[in-house]
């Protein structure tokens, strides 16, 4: 019997082991530091991604995969047996992902594929991708995993504290945050996902006043059927985590780092809660 393959893009920032125990495909963007490119979570990983932001005179880009890379990843899911794949992308309103597998899977036809808009970024998108593979291993079939697929991006949320709005300045992806430039950074910026483009969730005064007001905007969206922490070597982890024990979900609370796609623009420090409501 076939099997229904889940793809991501490296925007997703599934840790590793969930990756590999979910047999969920990764497509990765490129990051370029200058002359250098890298191949994201396979040339460069997350730490030392940090480690070269934290060295380098000017911040580094992110690339789209090309077609030709999903369609690679396309081949290699047929060659393997699956009889469908569902590929998760990152919102398109701030890649050319969606694109770029879309094209891909118009040119493909070994297989049926359906490639999904998460209109949502690292683990609001990674906790879709999980969802769907979850369920695939549980003997979903093709249509049943493509007509859950569309209900999940309206069931997905994810709200952060910034530590710093360099990042996301100079990467030209603050969208309707842009209120906060030039704000002093004795405020902590919160921001969320709304449509798919990055919008400002207000300011909070102090740390834990921040991490209280992303715990706020879960409970909102009980009740819950998975949640994550999502960081970038944030020290506010365990206390993030402390503090979202109080709401109650159906699935154990995932921690993940936050990778080079997505840390290009959010920087370091960041920190943020991402959900799927049941």
């Amino acid at each position: 019997m076939g099997s229904i393959s889940i793809l991501c893009d490296s925007g997703c920032d599934i840790p590793d082991d969930w990756r590999q125990r979910l047999n969920i495909g990764l497509v990765s963007l490129s990051i370029r530091f200058g002359d250098e490119e890298f191949t994201d979570r396979v040339t460069l990983s997350p730490a030392q991604f940090w480690e070269r932001c934290a060295a380098a005179p000017s911040l580094p880009e992110t690339a789209a995969p090309s077609p030709g890379a999903f369609l690679a990843a396309y081949e290699a899911a047929a060659d393997g047996g699956a009889t469908g794949i569902i590929v998760v992308t990152i919102s398109a309103a701030l890649s050319a992902t969606f694109e770029s597998a879309r094209l891909a899977a118009e040119g493909f036809d070994r297989i049926p594929v359906f490639v999904l808009d998460s209109r949502a970024v690292s683990m609001a998108q990674g906790l879709l991708a999980i969802e769907l593979a979850e369920r695939a291993q549980a003997g979903a079939d093709f249509d049943e995993l493509v007509a859950l697929a569309r209900t999940l991006p309206d069931k997905v949320g994810v709200e952060a504290m910034l530590a710093t709005l360099e990042h996301l300045i100079k990467g030209g992806r603050i969208g309707g945050a842009k209120a906060l430039i030039g704000q002093v950074l004795a405020i902590k910026p919160l921001l969320r996902l709304k449509d798919g483009l990055v919008t400002e969730a207000g300011r909070q005064r102090t740390t834990t006043k921040a991490l209280r007001a992303l715990v706020e905007a879960a409970a909102q969206h009980q009740p819950l059927s998975r949640i994550s922490v999502v960081h970038a070597n944030s020290p506010e982890v365990a206390t993030l985590t402390a503090m979202l024990a109080e709401i109650p979900v159906a699935h154990p609370l995932i921690l993940a780092d936050i990778g080079p796609t997505v840390g290009t623009h959010g920087g370091p420090g960041l920190i943020g809660v991402t959900w799927l409501e049941a």
